[in-house]
Order: C-alpha cells, then structure tokens, then sequence
C-alpha cells in the first residue's frame, strides 16, 4: 500500500506539473487564461505591482533552485521518503508558480511593440520553438525522471535507481544548457513587450544565471574533471561553434 501510495502521488505530482506548465505558456503568451503577464489581476500602481511581482519572481528562484540543491535533498530525505523526494519538488515548483500566475500584477505600459503581421508571426513563432525546445530538453534528460515519475515507478517495482551517467545528447553538443535557453528565447520574444513582461523576462533571465552558477557548482562535485572538460567545450547559453570538439557524453541535469 505504501509503495501504490508512492506511485498514486507522484502521478498526481506529475498531472499537477502539467496544469501548471499549460498555464505557463498561456500565462506569458496571453492566450486562453483568466489572468496572464498583461492581463486580469488586480490593478495596481505601477510602483506597486512591480514590488509584488519582483517578490513572486524572488519566491520561485528561492523553492525552484534551493530545493534543487544536494544538501537541501540530504535533509529533506530525512523527512520526505527519498521515492517521492522529486514529485514533492514537483509539486512545490507547481504550488509556486500557480501563486505566481494568480497574485500576479499587470503592468501594461508598452516597451516595445513590433508592427507589422509578417514580423509579430516571427517572433510569435520563434517564442514557440523557444518552448519546443524547453519540452525536447526535458525528454532528452529523461522527462519521467526530471519529474518523478520514473522515481516512484522504480519503488513500487521494488528496483533501485541506477546512478546518473554523463551524456551530451543532441541539443547538449552544442550547449550546456538548452531547456533555460529555451524558456529565455519563448519569454524574450515577445512581439508586444510590456513593463511587466519585460518584468517577468528580466526575473527569470537573472534566475537562470544564478541558477546555472549553482547547478554547475553541483555537477562539478558529481562528475568532477569530466564536467570541468565539458563546459570548457561546450557554451553555456549560446550555441555558437565549440571551441574544441565536445564530448560524446553529458550531465544529467537536476533543476
């Protein structure tokens, strides 16, 4: 019971995960949801909304990469049965960005907005390969495991979990990090960019940069100098030509 327990939460954890990322993209694309990064919530002074929203931002990069962290597992695994350790990140990381989504406040002000159909389908277009990337990064990973699935699957079949290999598969030839730069291409390519997206853009770009400095800190420790040999070939954020040939072989990736 204890084990079937395990898998019923982890996929709940995993349908929970899903409702959030649709969301998501409804959430910065303005499309189909009551409240997005422009619209619905409740109206505010500009001064105001950007306190709350630079404060929800604060909060995620807070729970989505603290929680991350091996030493935050080492402890937390001491009260959270280490099977389900992922889904209850899953389901925290939910939690967040659901709270984000509703206390979020619009700043409607025009940055920037691009005229013409031609030119707003591009970029429309371009921030939705942004998110196509982000999707193919997970399943490159191994989706079932990045979200807890795979985890209480491998309990409730009484198997252990074998250890993470080093891989460099498509997308991770050419740069470290494809699933953030997938989510900095769909948040940036906005045709119309308002205060408070631009807000929202500039939050999750110093995420990612903080995030990536604290994720790497942590695969150098797991896979020590073939780590340190891949990043010196293989770029960060920006999928230029490598500087030396890369390495058949990649990390497996925890955030």
């Amino acid at each position: 019971m204890r084990r079937l327990a395990f898998l019923l939460y982890g996929a709940s954890a995993y349908l929970l995960f899903l409702a959030a990322t649709l969301y998501a993209l409804g959430f910065v694309e303005g499309l189909l949801v009551p409240r997005s990064v422009d619209a619905g919530g409740v109206p505010s002074p500009a001064g105001l909304a950007l306190l709350v929203d630079v404060a929800l931002l604060v909060l995620f990069a807070v729970q989505h990469s603290g929680m991350a962290r091996r030493g935050f597992k080492r402890f937390w695994t001491r009260i959270v049965p280490e099977p389900i350790e992922r889904s209850t990140y899953v389901v925290a990381t939910s939690g967040v960005l659901l709270l984000l989504f509703y206390l979020w406040r619009p700043i409607p002000a025009v940055v920037w907005s691009v005229e013409g159909t031609v030119p707003r389908m591009l970029l429309f277009a371009l921030s939705g390969l942004g998110w196509g990337i982000a999707l193919f990064s997970t399943f490159l990973l191994n989706h079932f495991e990045l979200f807890g699935l795979r985890q209480v699957y491998l309990a409730a079949r009484r198997k252990e979990a074998p250890d993470a290999r080093f891989r460099t598969p498509v997308l991770y030839k050419v740069v470290r990090h494809p699933l953030y730069l997938g989510f900095i291409v769909a948040f940036w390519a906005a045709p119309t960019m308002t205060v408070g997206r631009l807000a929202f853009a500039l939050g999750m770009l110093g995420y990612v940069v903080v995030a990536i400095q604290l994720e790497e800190r942590d695969l150098v420790r797991a896979f020590g100098a073939r780590y340190l040999a891949y990043r010196e070939q293989v770029r960060g954020l920006v999928p230029l030509p490598k500087r030396l040939p890369a390495s058949t072989e990649a990390p497996l990736q925890g955030d």
